[in-house]
């Protein structure tokens, strides 16, 4: 295969580059001439960002060389903290964490590389790409600060992660012609000099100069983004008129190369949103406007891809601010999620020709869909059951109060807090649980009885005296928030509960995290709940689960190998939850609000034969025991 004879070429030419050449490459910058030098010659990159988490592995290739036919002749992409370490000590670099291979795959696509490790990242994943664990070592962490604590985490975790790019630098052979310090700091309330400059340095003493050092913020907050002897770079979208904007940057750094190192030809979406959309026109404009200028661009995004399993994150904004991110990370970028190319694609395409040659890379055309069909499925159990927390729970905690997802030690998913109500004064008496982050499905003596949510906000039910008296409250973590002063986002129920004014203590708290694949099969397996049931309660359509999260299962059947292709699953009918498919977590779906009511399944994900399908329904029956395979996304509607 082609593609596969360029990817071993690249790698051989990374690996003489790393063994012969690399006291011949330099990247810096020419302060003096307001640009970058590439082995002494001037240079100017056209990147895009595809972060390579959001995509299967088995995907980066087609994107990358997608990228390459487009022009660009630069990637960039963030390095996610949580993903590669996860939990205190173990670090991940396999699958798709598999950074090194991702870093080889642009080489074999004559793409350079522009790394940006954070530490924090944003990028809407789950606290910004911190590991949640630093919440349950160090509860009082003061993050993106010289908190003692914090520093002494990046060290370790910076350690580890230059271990493995530092071959792959620009003046070490590789392809990594810059690597960002920190992360749009100067949208950060804490504004800490001493953090920036220690930052830099414990950057620096990784990189030793082979490769360019830089940071990335909007052009009205760089007093407390810029660092000193750090090239400072803006991001922003269309605009009329880049004067004032390229003005503010020279303000603080009065030469050097301009940079829009996050131009936006999109923008992210959270659910009960409209899908963002930026037209071709508005962004085409100023792009070559930036491009007369001599400025350097990287598009964010040029391959959006997917929030898979529960890596998406959440802002401070709305009603009760908070707003949990859509699965799909479309983005409404060049590349659609599937990583086809776009009008806004072709269109740009064309602008870059005009600055820089086109390499003889054909663009691919759209990778093969297929609507597969309808599958039905089966009703097994549901989640409060004795069986299932037997098989799903992760631990059981008493305490007086209820405790954290992160003092429990756990990532996501769902925890059960239950305690017996006390004698009530009034009928009805008011349940509160202002501390509900973010979402708690509240049931009484095991029958459901509201909703408390973060993001109304509210968190008040009228109980009834006739209702029962053992409380329990099922917790959802729809994903921490990434951006702004709040990224110590704990989850759970972070305060009192109270009936009346009364504190309600004693609580027992079942951990469901979600992550063991294995054991929803070994339930499925074992569990005879719905026989026992009639399947009667778990069949009554598009009504509330009245008894907890339901389980269902089927199987989706392709015939030959040459049937295999992306697909879309359709949630339509079904309320709040995850999918699994062969074990892969798609993601969480929200169809009841919208926007985004199909799930992308890449072709990667499926196998000639039986396809394993398992459905975690958090709230309402389906419209029917079935699920639907599209071959177009629906990323636009509500199903209510």
């Amino acid at each position: 295969m082609k593609l596969g004879l360029g990817i071993l070429a690249g790698t051989l030419l990374l690996l003489g580059a790393i063994s012969g050449i690399s006291a011949n490459r330099t990247f810096t910058v020419d302060y003096e001439n307001d640009r970058f030098l590439k082995d002494g010659e001037p240079f100017r990159f056209i990147a895009g960002s595809f972060h390579y988490f959001r995509a299967h592995p088995g995907t980066w290739q087609r994107h990358l060389r997608t990228m390459r036919a487009a022009g660009l002749n630069a990637v960039t992409t963030y390095v996610e903290w949580s993903l590669h370490n996860p939990r205190n000590g173990d670090y991940v670099w396999s699958g798709i964490a598999d950074l090194e291979h991702f870093i080889r795959l642009a080489v074999g696509e004559d793409l350079v590389v522009i790394l940006r490790p954070g530490p924090y990242i944003c990028a809407e994943r789950d606290m910004g790409g911190f590991p949640y664990w630093l919440l349950k070592k160090y509860p009082g962490i003061q993050l993106r600060t010289a908190d003692v604590n914090y520093l002494s985490e990046v060290r370790i975790w910076y350690s580890q992660l230059f271990s493995k790019i530092s071959p792959y630098l620009y003046g070490n052979g590789g392809p990594i012609i810059m690597v960002q310090v920190e992360n749009e700091y100067g949208s950060y309330f804490a504004c800490d000099l001493n953090y920036r400059n220690w930052l830099r340095d414990e950057t620096e003493s990784h990189v030793k100069g082979k490769a360019v050092l830089f940071t990335n913020d909007g052009p009205s907050v760089l007093r407390c983004g810029k660092i000193q002897r750090v090239l400072a770079t803006v991001d922003f979208g269309a605009t009329k008129d880049l004067r004032p904007t390229w003005a503010m940057l020279r303000r603080f750094q009065p030469k050097g190369p301009l940079v829009n190192a996050e131009y936006y030809p999109g923008w992210l979406t959270h659910w009960t949103e409209p899908m963002a959309n930026v037209s071709t026109e508005s962004i085409s404009q100023t792009f070559k406007d930036m491009l007369d200028s001599g400025a350097s661009v990287n598009f964010y995004m040029f391959y959006g891809g997917t929030n898979f399993g529960f890596t998406a994150g959440a802002n401070e904004i709305g009603p009760g601010n908070y707003m949990a991110d859509i699965t799909s990370y479309d983005y409404d970028a060049p590349m659609t999620e599937a990583g086809d190319p776009t009008p806004k694609y072709m269109a740009l395409r064309r602008i870059i020709a005009r600055y820089l040659p086109l390499p003889k890379v054909p663009v691919p055309g759209p990778v093969p869909k297929r609507a597969y069909g309808t599958v039905r499925l089966t009703s097994c159990c549901t989640l409060l059951s004795e069986e299932a927390r037997q098989r799903l729970s992760k631990g059981f905690v008493q305490s007086a109060t209820p405790k954290t997802f992160e003092a429990l030690g756990q990532y996501s998913g769902l925890v059960l807090y239950e305690t017996w109500l006390p004698s009530f004064k009034r009928d009805p008496s008011i349940l509160n649980v202002a501390g509900v982050s973010d979402r708690g499905y509240v049931y009484v003596d095991g029958e459901y009885v509201g909703l408390v949510a973060r993001e109304i906000p509210s968190f008040d039910i009228a109980l009834s005296v006739s209702a029962g008296r053992k409380l329990q409250i099922l917790v959802e973590n729809q994903g921490r928030i990434n951006y702004g002063r709040k990224l110590n986002d704990f989850k759970g129920i972070v305060r009192d509960v109270r009936l009346d004014k009364k504190v309600l203590s004693n609580w027992n708290m079942t951990q469901f995290p979600l992550e063991s694949y294995d054991n929803l099969e070994q339930l499925i397996a074992e569990s005879n709940e719905a026989a026992r049931m009639g399947f009667q309660e778990l069949r009554k359509l598009r009504t509330i689960l009245r008894n907890g999260p339901a389980i269902y299962h089927g199987q989706l059947e392709i015939q030959n190998e040459s049937d295999l292709a992306d697909t879309y699953l359709d949630m339509s009918g079904w309320g709040k939850g995850i999918v699994f498919v062969n074990g892969e977590n798609l993601g969480r779906y929200w169809p009841l609000v919208g926007p985004q009511v199909t799930l992308y399944v890449p072709a990667q994900v499926l196998k000639a034969g039986s396809n394993r399908l398992v459905v975690v329904e958090y709230q309402q029956m389906p419209t029917s025991m079935e699920l639907h395979f599209r071959d177009t996304p629906i990323l636009n509607a509500r199903t209510v």
